[in-house]
């Protein structure tokens, strides 16, 4: 299993985790910023400066899980990973890809008072180049020109937007205002030992080994808005649906899932309304994505909308114009050619969101 241990800079994640790793038998220490430095020297130095944060990089995000399954496939036992994640959609995408892989992660979070937060960035000398303790701090560009102190000062306003949005919901915390880095490996060693700091729940979806048949249902209010839900596996918003299974009918498939995800039965099989060729982008790939007609539920049946905490956060109705600004590019172009179909009463057939023939 992995322990990840998350916090602001300066919140004393790598020192704790070397503490850790003498704590907990057979338990190896993973830092990402190793990765980090790897993507800088491999990536061209314009495509580095596109980003002001190395974890923007999908390719960041995505070694940072191959690396760790790797490791643990490799040494096994506990993997300890000291790394600010500070935003929900990259903690999902990195959750959700390992517990892919099967792999239970315990979310540590180390809350140090602001005040001692900023003392300690206070007190550490940067070197030449600007970055504090020779080490390159979460998120930023290995090589980059850091602005030293107020890098730092930066992240704890996304620190403090991140523990009033979601961030101590999801993690096991540790104050660790009067508590050393040994102090605090003393803590988390119990949470680990004594279940107190339990397994993120996240929904183990395995990855595709080839091209997949995805059925997706879209279910109205009285006002015409389209259900949307929040997956925590993943990052973004989706439709209630999800892979067909082998031998299992596609309107089926979305009519199981539906109920699976939000409890709602529906009575009848739904209508097609857009077939989407999604054409492979490795490392994902690819396949057919349908869109089926699921109707409207009325406001008794809206209220008794259920959502499975391990699979999914959050649902909510929209607008076309508000699912605009949730959903990726293609997936919001699949909804908008479905509602015309919807409209017109006839089935599209889409290729990466736009209708051919």
């Amino acid at each position: 299993m992995i322990v990840w241990i998350n916090g602001a800079f300066g919140a004393g994640k790598s020192t704790t985790a070397r503490e850790l790793i003498e704590l907990i038998p057979n338990s190896t220490l993973f830092d990402p910023e190793a990765v980090g430095g790897e993507v800088a020297r491999l990536l061209p130095a314009k495509h580095l400066a596109e980003v002001a944060d190395i974890q923007d990089l999908r390719i960041w995000r995505r070694l940072v899980v191959d690396t760790a399954a790797a490791l643990l496939a490799e040494v096994g036992g506990v993997l300890v990973v000291p790394a600010t994640l500070l935003g929900q959609e990259y903690r999902d995408e990195i959750f959700g890809g390992l517990a892919a892989r099967r792999i239970p992660v315990l979310h540590v979070l180390l809350t140090p008072a602001e005040t001692i937060l900023r003392e300690r960035i206070a007190r550490r000398e940067p070197p030449d180049g600007g970055i504090l303790d020779g080490a390159v701090p979460d998120g930023a560009i290995p090589g980059g020109v850091i602005p030293d102190r107020q890098w730092a000062y930066d992240q704890i306003e996304a620190y403090r937007t991140a523990l009033a949005t979601w961030l101590t919901a999801d993690a096991h915390p540790v104050d660790t205002s009067a508590l050393s880095p040994y102090g605090a490996a003393v803590r988390i060693a119990d949470a680990v030992r004594t279940g107190a700091a339990g397994v993120c729940e996240i929904v183990q979806t395995p990855e595709p080994t080839g091209e997949t048949v995805a059925a997706g249902v879209l279910l109205f209010d009285e006002q015409d808005r389209v259900l949307l839900v929040d997956p925590t596996y993943k990052a973004g918003w989706e439709f209630p649906g999800g892979v067909v299974e082998p031998g299992e009918a596609p309107a089926r498939a979305g009519v199981r899932e539906v109920a699976e995800e939000t409890g709602i039965r529906l009575a009848e099989v739904p209508g097609l309304l857009v077939v989407d060729w999604e054409a492979p982008a490795p490392p994902a790939y690819g396949g057919l994505r349908l869109l089926f007609d699921g109707g409207r539920l009325d406001s008794a049946e809206a209220g008794r909308v259920l959502l499975p905490g391990p699979e999914l956060r959050g649902w909510r109705f929209v607008t076309e114009q508000e699912a605009a600004g949730l959903l990726p590019p293609v997936r919001y172009e699949r909804l908008r050619w479905a509602l015309r179909a919807r409209e017109r009463g006839a089935a599209l057939y889409l290729e990466a969101g736009v209708p051919v023939g």
